[in-house]
């Protein structure tokens, strides 16, 4: 049986990981710290076999204010608790940091592939970076670090982004038919992966996203869907888009391109992509209760 440690309570994906793995009770024992304040120092980290660690600031604001909190949670407190980990005799250290260490989506096609050099362009995404490499530094014979390099994580009661769209989605009858493609992963999809990385002893780098990409406009339409409602994508908006893209932040987030070759996201061991693009906007509008065998999908 594996010994779990999830380092950052109450976190949407340490949550989601912690009740995912309850669906093997005779594999796998989990824990959770809370990493504010300084208590989580006197937690004993001896007897875990794996750290997922999942305590960070989002990427909430650009703002120069926020700065030095980037770099003491997303960076500073990352390498403490790796350290830490390794000290007390943890055998796999797991970090999920973003793929926005590879910058933001802009008017250009952002198709990532393993020799793309990252190229954070805010602190969120260098504070990730700089952490990537204090904790690859501690790695060993004894030490294993894994570094998940995430898309947008979306999910029944998520934030960000996809929570925007969905509440747009409920509201609006028309919307924007923009030409983009974005690499997003299921939160089903990534706890799966996580399971698998532990259960293979893995060390490395990877990049896990769902099979399809996504166009934002369909995103949005198959949100609408689920809630009964349509909605009309048109393209008359496009020129202005366009003129946005590279110049406006939020235009980058919502219609611009980023996305990674899909050949990079294949684990040969196992699949965990156990949930299609349809199936996973269905589960996070309806929520984690559903019966999915009894959910009938339109065509």
């Amino acid at each position: 049986m594996k010994k779990i440690l999830i380092t950052g309570a109450n976190s949407y994906i340490g949550t989601s990981f912690e009740k995912w793995l309850k669906r093997y009770p005779d594999k796998y024992t989990v824990e959770t710290v809370d990493m504010i304040g300084e208590g989580w120092k006197r937690k004993s980290f001896a007897g875990y076999d794996a750290v997922f660690h999942v305590a960070g600031i989002a990427h909430v604001s650009s703002g120069p204010k926020l700065k030095d909190l980037y770099y003491k949670v997303n960076r500073d407190l990352a390498i403490e608790t790796a350290k830490k980990a390794k000290t007390e005799g943890v055998k796999q250290f797991i970090f999920m940091s973003s793929i926005i260490v590879y910058g933001n989506g802009t008017g250009g096609k952002k198709l990532i592939n393993k020799n793309t050099k990252p190229n954070p362009l805010n602190h969120y995404g260098n504070s990730k970076l700089q952490a990537e490499a204090g904790i690859g530094k501690l790695e060993g014979n004894e030490f294993k670090a894994v570094i998940i390099r995430a898309p947008m994580i979306y999910g029944y009661g998520s934030k960000g982004n996809y929570a925007r769209l969905s509440k747009l989605a409920q509201k609006i009858p028309i919307f924007f038919d923009f030409d983009n493609k974005r690499s997003m992963l299921h939160i089903d999809n990534l706890c799966e992966f996580v399971r698998l990385l532990i259960d293979n002893d893995e060390s490395g780098i990877f990049y896990p996203q769902n099979e399809e990409y996504v166009k934002t406009g369909e995103l949005v339409k198959a949100i609408a869907e689920v809630h009964g409602k349509k909605i009309l994508l048109t393209k008359a908006f496009n020129p202005i888009i366009r003129l946005l893209l590279g110049r406006v932040e939020i235009a980058n987030k919502v219609f611009g391109d980023l996305m990674y070759e899909k050949s990079m996201s294949d684990y040969s061991k196992a699949n965990y992509r156990i949930r299609t693009f349809k199936e996973s906007v269905y589960l996070s509008e309806l929520g984690s209760g559903v019966i999915w065998d009894q959910v009938i999908l339109p065509s």
